[in-house]
């Protein structure tokens, strides 16, 4: 999994699935079921270990994916955040006056617990298995805050963007810098890689792209190597379309996440041929299993073959996911 991270082609790809430990695992909703909150969850590090660790045992993936959220950020910057059954995460939206309000001096604090989770991972996985650690870029992590909740087209955040360009680029400043500081951290405690989240990389112009998506994690990708030098980092903007080779390019990520709505013959076509990349089964393909998931992993598979590829969902993986055929799944990619 690293060395294919760090550009070297594979003679079959290594896998790993976004939201790996989650919802569609009953071990999973057992050890939820206990905790009060998922904050709870996210910063008790026996349980995130525990959690984390689940997916490795039924399935032989290659990785772990460090169980937090994208919104602990927030949190720890000292804004209101909740998780609402059956709603999703809630926030106390900011306004312009309220980005001087956040505190980004007591964020690493904050977020200790996370980073003991990184420790105890790194000590109980086996050598060959890759750690990976993540945060949310800037721009998704602030629709969030300036939204209040997931939103389909951003347009609160959009808005502030336009009107408030000084309070806009104030709270980018305030999450790149902590980022850095995050990611930073989790690479210290035994992290061997780790992932951006631009999950709302959609439903921008080209200008917004370029100054809200491709520039703060530009900037975060160089804060993180200039303390950690050659850090494998993944990219994954999410609804990037024509601005992929762009944001590979100008970022500098080592691999280049690609949704299920990526066409396998654009990837092909348009990024570079050393360019490693990730995914990108459609979540639902693995729902429907059948042939066609056997058909569509060796589509996958077969349009890579001449690249680093690192086998993944386009997106997160999704609660009513069959069991056996994430185990399908794993098996086909693995031994064909």
């Amino acid at each position: 999994m690293l060395a294919t991270i760090l550009g070297e082609r594979q003679e079959r790809p290594p896998i790993w699935i976004m939201r790996q430990a989650g919802r569609y695992l009953p071990e999973y909703r057992e050890v939820r079921a206990n905790t009060k909150n998922f904050l709870e969850l996210c910063y008790t590090p026996e349980l995130a270990t525990e959690v984390t660790l689940q997916p490795l045992r039924r399935f032989d993936l290659d990785a772990a994916i460090l169980f937090s959220d994208i919104l602990v950020i927030p949190d720890a910057l000292g804004q209101s955040v909740r998780f609402e059954q059956g709603e999703g995460p809630v926030l106390e939206a900011l306004s312009p006056n309220s980005v001087a309000q956040l505190r980004p001096e007591g964020a690493l604090e904050h977020l200790a617990p996370v980073l003991e989770t990184v420790r105890r991972l790194r000590a109980a996985l086996a050598p060959e298995k890759t750690l990976i650690g993540f945060c949310g870029s800037p721009w998704t992590v602030a629709t969030y805050m300036i939204g209040g909740r997931g939103s389909p087209d951003q347009a609160l955040a959009r808005i502030f963007a336009l009107e408030h360009p000084k309070a806009f680029a104030a709270l980018m400043d305030i999450l790149i810098a902590t980022s850095i500081d995050y990611l930073v951290a989790q690479f210290e405690a035994g992290a061997d890689a780790v992932q951006l989240f631009e999950s709302w990389a959609l439903n921008l112009d080209d200008i917004a792209f370029a100054d809200r998506v491709i520039e703060p994690n530009r900037r975060i990708v160089a804060g993180v190597r200039a303390r950690v030098p050659n850090a494998p980092i993944i990219g994954f903007p999410r609804g990037a379309a024509g601005n992929l080779a762009k944001y590979a390019a100008l970022t500098g990520v080592n691999v280049l996440g690609l949704d299920y709505a990526t066409p396998l013959d654009f990837a092909a076509k348009h990024l570079p041929a050393t360019l490693p990349v990730q995914g990108n089964l459609d979540p639902l393909r693995l729902v429907a299993g059948g042939s066609q998931l056997d058909e569509r992993i060796d589509q996958i598979i077969a349009a890579f073959a001449d690249r680093p590829h690192i086998f993944n969902l386009g997106h997160g993986i999704v609660p009513q996911t069959p069991i056996a055929h994430v185990a399908r799944l794993v098996e086909r990619v693995k031994n064909g």
